[in-house]
């Protein structure tokens, strides 16, 4: 080492979560993500994954003792400000993720509760379910899930705004701390999304439904663009604001282009931004 003075710091967020070879969603995007977003972004990978946009192909699950390894080694060294947490396939991986959590007493953790791909492919088992929700929901700042993630959450069709906050309510008495529930697969040109907190005061989200077949990684995009903006000192309500902003115009700007034969990519790099530096502190 030099006797080199730093004085500087990138806002740092890690991605627990499974990788996508197709690079479209998963680890990559979250990295796509933070990076455009002036993010420093570091991961521990869960699951390798064979897939394109065609759907899912095969899945390896990474051994606990590797991901708490990976955590340990990012944390202890680098630091985290924020954490988003995607695809955990396993009870004993959804248990590794909140020994970590308690253990670095990680902060502005954004939990994506990833269960069936865009292509529909399931991508997590009952009893991973279970853990989840007992294990992960309250060490989560907010847990956003799809409708069709709520819809096994909560054990039935969400069909209308009036399910989505049922079952909001529902999801809070889970555990949960915040619930952003996405109401994209609902039918209609206008899009809701409902983000409600402890208090069960319902905060509406509407904008005009962007038509574009490269829809793939939009879930795990949303959800780290929430944490790099939480480990940019956003309020969580800001954070949830200024992320749907993001995904909405990397839609839009990935609309017409063709990223393989089915459910292409957004485009996350439509406007980066500069690596952010803040002051380093003592």
């Amino acid at each position: 080492m030099t006797n080199q003075v730093f004085e500087f710091e990138y806002p740092r967020v890690l991605s627990i979560a499974g990788s996508d070879s197709g690079g479209g969603a998963g680890i990559q995007a979250d990295l796509k993500t933070f990076a455009a977003l002036g993010c420093y972004g570091m991961t521990a990978i869960t699951a390798l994954t064979a897939q394109n946009t065609l759907g899912v192909r095969a899945i390896h699950g990474v051994p606990p003792q590797m991901l708490r390894d990976q955590i340990d080694a990012v944390v202890e060294d680098i630091g985290v400000h924020a954490v988003k947490i995607g695809m955990l396939h396993a009870p004993e991986i959804v248990h590794t993720v909140a020994e970590a959590i308690d253990r670095h007493g990680l902060q502005h953790v954004v939990l994506d509760p990833v269960m069936v791909a865009t292509s529909g492919a399931v991508l997590i088992d009952n009893p991973a379910i279970a853990a989840l929700v007992k294990e992960l929901f309250g060490r989560a700042v907010v847990v956003t899930p799809n409708l069709d993630e709520a819809s096994l959450l909560v054990g039935r069709k969400l069909n209308n705004e009036d399910d989505m906050e049922a079952a909001a309510h529902e999801l809070l008495a889970k555990g949960a701390n915040a619930v952003l529930l996405k109401g994209g697969h609902l039918a209609g040109e206008v899009v809701s999304d409902l983000l409600m907190g402890k208090d069960g005061t319902p905060h509406w989200m509407r904008a005009a439904r962007i038509h574009s077949a490269n829809t793939h990684g939009t879930g795990c995009t949303l959800s780290s663009a929430i944490a790099a903006h939480l480990a940019l000192g956003h309020t969580l309500v800001n954070s949830v604001e200024a992320a749907r902003s993001y995904i909405r115009l990397a839609l839009e700007a990935g609309a017409r282009v063709r990223t393989g034969a089915g459910s292409g990519p957004l485009n996350h790099s439509h406007a980066p931004h500069a690596m952010l530096l803040t002051p380093l502190k003592a």
